[in-house]
């Protein structure tokens, strides 16, 4: 199965610029309850800020790192993914390379973005119902 299947099209991809102060992407993550933004440029993701950014930063310069723009501290280069590839691939490729959110992009353009809970939530669905088409299927015979 791939991400094409499951992501939707009618959902809003939450984003900020790189011009958006961390003030301000902080306070959009706390009040969306999202782990992660793709930071957009005309629709072209160049970058990912996340908690762990935060985390890093406030760690490595203390709170004057909250005046900066989310692209001075932004994670980049991106990492992102295309509508076609597995969710298993997905699922590979977020956990040797220990982050959580992807980038879904097509034709040089973000068209969704998911997160690790969003691909397992969807592999533990699938199983459960193959789990119950088995138990329909034993209880039949």
């Amino acid at each position: 199965m791939t991400i094409a299947r499951i992501i939707r099209s009618e959902s809003q991809i939450i984003s900020c610029k790189a011009q958006t102060p961390v003030r301000e992407a902080i306070a959009l993550l706390a009040e969306k309850r999202i782990g992660a933004l793709p930071v957009v440029d005309d629709n072209v993701v160049i970058g990912i800020f996340s908690e762990r950014d935060v985390i890093y930063q406030l760690q490595s310069h203390g709170p004057s790192f909250l005046d900066k723009t989310v692209g001075d501290v932004m994670t980049s280069p991106v990492i992102s993914i295309a509508p076609d590839t597995s969710i298993l691939e997905a699922l590979g490729m977020m956990t040797q390379r220990r982050f959580r959110h992807l980038p879904v992009v097509e034709q040089g353009k973000i068209i969704a973005f998911v997160s690790i809970g969003d691909l397992v939530k969807h592999r533990i669905d699938h199983i459960s119902s193959e789990a119950e088409a088995l138990r329909s299927y034993i209880q039949m015979a």
